[in-house]
C-alpha cells in the first residue's frame, strides 16, 4: 500500500507540473508556479524514500506531509488570479494534495484518513473562500472518499493478510501433525499392539501389562487422529473434539459428533480441562473395574459434555464435606473452571450406582 501511495504521488506530481506549465502564463505570479513544482518534487522524493521503510513512517512526518499539502493548496491564492480562482480553476498542487490524505489512510486507517482529508479540505475552503463553485465541492468529496474508503481498504487488506497467515500456519501444523502420526503408527502403536497381544497370550502378571499397553494404544490412536486444537483460521474458534477425543482409553469411551463443535478458545480450554479432571476421577476413584463414557453434544447455544461411570459412586453430601475440609479438587478443577467461562458443572452420584458429571459451556 505504501508503494501505491508513492506511485500515486509521482503520477499526480507529473499531472500537476503539466497543469502549471500549461497555465503559468495566466497566473498572477508565474514564477510561483515553478517554485511550487520544485517544492512538490522535493517533497515527493523525501516522502517516497522515507515511506519506503517502516522506520521512516513516523507520525510527525505524516503530519508534516498534510501540512505541506495544505500550504501548497493555500498558495494558490497568492500564485493564481482571483478571477481564475472564482471560476473554479484547479489549485496549484491539484490532485497531488490527495497523496498526503492517502498516506494518512494507509498509516492509521479510515479515521486518520478522514482527519487528513478534513485538514486539506479546510485549506481548500480557505483558498476558495467559499464552498462553491462546484469544483470545490467535488474536491472535498474526493478527499473524504480517499481518506475514508482508502483507510477502510487498508484495514481489509491487513485482515486478509492476517487470515492468510493463520491459514498457512494451520496448514503447516496439520502437515506436521500428519507426519508425526505416520511415524507413531509405524513404530509406537505397532509395539503397543504387540505388547498387548503377547501379554494376553502369556497371562498372569503379563496380562496386566497387556491391558495397560492396550489402554495406551487406544489413547495414542485417539490423540493422533483427533481434530486439531488450534483455533480455526477463519473464525478463531476451537474444535472441542480435539480436546475431548484424546481422553479415550481402554476404560473410557468417547463419543463426539461427526462435525466440528466450536467454542471460543477460553471456553474450549475450560471445558476440555474440566472433562479431563472428571475422567481422571473415574480412573482414580471409581474402582479398578469401573468403565466410563464421555458424550459430547452441540445444543446450538451451548456445548454439553457428559462424563458417566459405573463405579462405586458416593454420598450426595460428600463434595460439600470435602470442600469444607479444604479438599477442593472437584470444586476447583471442574466446577471452578466452568464458572470462570460462564458455564456450569453438575455432579450427580449415588453409592453403588456410579457418578455423572454434566458440563455445559456457552457458545458465545
Amino acid at each position: 500500500m505504501w508503494r501505491v501511495v508513492a506511485l500515486f504521488r509521482v503520477i499526480t506530481l507529473i499531472y500537476a507540473a503539466f497543469l502549471i506549465v500549461n497555465e503559468h502564463s495566466h497566473y498572477a505570479h508565474p514564477a510561483g508556479g515553478f517554485i511550487a513544482i520544485a517544492v512538490m518534487a522535493l517533497w515527493t522524493v523525501v516522502t517516497v524514500v522515507a515511506y519506503s521503510r517502516p522506520e521512516g513512517r513516523k507520525p510527525w512526518l505524516i503530519v508534516t506531509d498534510v501540512a505541506v499539502a495544505s500550504a501548497l493548496v493555500m498558495s494558490t491564492r497568492w500564485i493564481d488570479t482571483v478571477t481564475r480562482i472564482s471560476h473554479g480553476s484547479p489549485t496549484i498542487p491539484s490532485t497531488w494534495a490527495c497523496s498526503a490524505v492517502l498516506a494518512c489512510a494507509v498509516a492509521g486507517g479510515p479515521w486518520i484518513g478522514l482527519t487528513g482529508a478534513g485538514v486539506v479540505s479546510v485549506a481548500d475552503l480557505v483558498e476558495r473562500q467559499a464552498f462553491l463553485p462546484q469544483s470545490t465541492f467535488n474536491s472535498i468529496v474526493l478527499l473524504l472518499i480517499a481518506g475514508g474508503v482508502g483507510g477502510y481498504v487498508v484495514r481489509l487488506g491487513l485482515q486478509a493478510e492476517a487470515a492468510v497467515d493463520r491459514a498457512a500456519r494451520s496448514e503447516a501444523a496439520l502437515a506436521e501433525r500428519e507426519r508425526i502420526a505416520r511415524g507413531i503408527h509405524d513404530s509406537v502403536l505397532q509395539v503397543l499392539a504387540l505388547v498387548s497381544r503377547r501379554g494376553r497370550e502369556l497371562g498372569g502378571p503379563a496380562a496386566e501389562l497387556g491391558i495397560l499397553a492396550a489402554e495406551q494404544e487406544a489413547a495414542l490412536r485417539s490423540l493422533v487422529s483427533s481434530p486439531s486444537t488450534e483455533p480455526d483460521a477463519d473464525t478463531g474458534l476451537v474444535d472441542v473434539r480435539g480436546l475431548i477425543e484424546p481422553l479415550a482409553n481402554g476404560r473410557i469411551s468417547v463419543a463426539c459428533p461427526a462435525t466440528a463443535v466450536y467454542l471460543p478458545p477460553a471456553a474450549a480450554r475450560a471445558l476440555g480441562g474440566a472433562a479431563s479432571a472428571a475422567v481422571d476421577n473415574v480412573l482414580r476413584h471409581a474402582g479398578e473395574s469401573a468403565r466410563g463414557w464421555v458424550l459430547v453434544e452441540d445444543e446450538g447455544q451451548a456445548v454439553r459434555v457428559s462424563i458417566r461411570d459405573d463405579g462405586k459412586g458416593f454420598d450426595s453430601d460428600r463434595l460439600a464435606t470435602a470442600a469444607a475440609t479444604g479438599r477442593l479438587g472437584v470444586s476447583h478443577s471442574i466446577v471452578g473452571r466452568m464458572r470462570e467461562v460462564g458455564g456450569t458443572a453438575v455432579v450427580t452420584s449415588t453409592p453403588g450406582q456410579g457418578t455423572e458429571v454434566e458440563l455445559r459451556a456457552p457458545e458465545a
